[in-house]
């Protein structure tokens, strides 16, 4: 009998341990995914101002589109830039960001329409298909990152795990949702 208490401790010891392991692991596999959307986030803001500047060439008379296109990448791109993923806050202006973005871009493909010869430009036709991979590896990351979060969170909030994520100061996680999911998610379809 002398040795059951220090068996049950060693037991609870031994869990401690094992969750708090599970718990950064989780963490840091869903900030690592965060991380992977940031870069391809930085590449798509990185690409507005050549598409821009191959529109301007053709509609520049269109300015108004062009420049509410450059505002919302400018915005995304300070928001991208100093977001972290424990600030509910932050995320939540990212995804409205990242929505605005989508919606402006997606009056760059109107213009398209309008103009037959920017259609046919060659270097158009390439931002656009760039832009077009860009935006389905978005996608991806962010159902990725989405499940991660949601396996984190799952971890964190359920009996027994839950009183140590709160003993050591595990906070819940915010996924990631573009305010246009539409705009975002589904690809800018490219036709020639």
């Amino acid at each position: 009998m002398e040795w059951l208490l220090p068996a049950i401790l060693l037991l609870i010891v031994g869990y401690t341990i094992l969750a708090y392991n599970k718990m950064v692991r989780m963490r840091n596999t869903f900030q690592n995914a965060f991380r992977q959307i940031d870069v391809i986030l930085k590449q798509r803001h990185d690409m507005v101002p050549q598409l821009v500047a191959t529109v301007k060439g053709y509609a520049s008379h269109e300015q108004d589109t062009l420049t509410k296109v450059i505002d919302a990448r400018n915005q995304a791109e300070q928001l991208r830039a100093g977001i972290t993923t424990d600030d509910a806050k932050n995320m939540l202006a990212l995804g409205q960001a990242e929505g605005l973005l989508g919606k402006a871009m997606s009056g760059i493909f109107a213009l398209s329409e309008a103009y037959p010869e920017l259609k046919a430009d060659g270097a158009f036709r390439d931002l656009m298909e760039q832009l077009t991979s860009i935006e389905s590896r978005v996608a991806a990351s962010r159902r990725g990152y989405n499940n991660t979060v949601l396996e984190f969170n799952n971890v964190i909030e359920t009996f027994p795990t839950n009183i140590l994520a709160n003993m050591f100061n595990f906070r819940r996680a915010n996924e990631l949702e573009f305010d246009d999911r539409e705009a975002i998610q589904a690809a800018p379809k490219v036709e020639f």
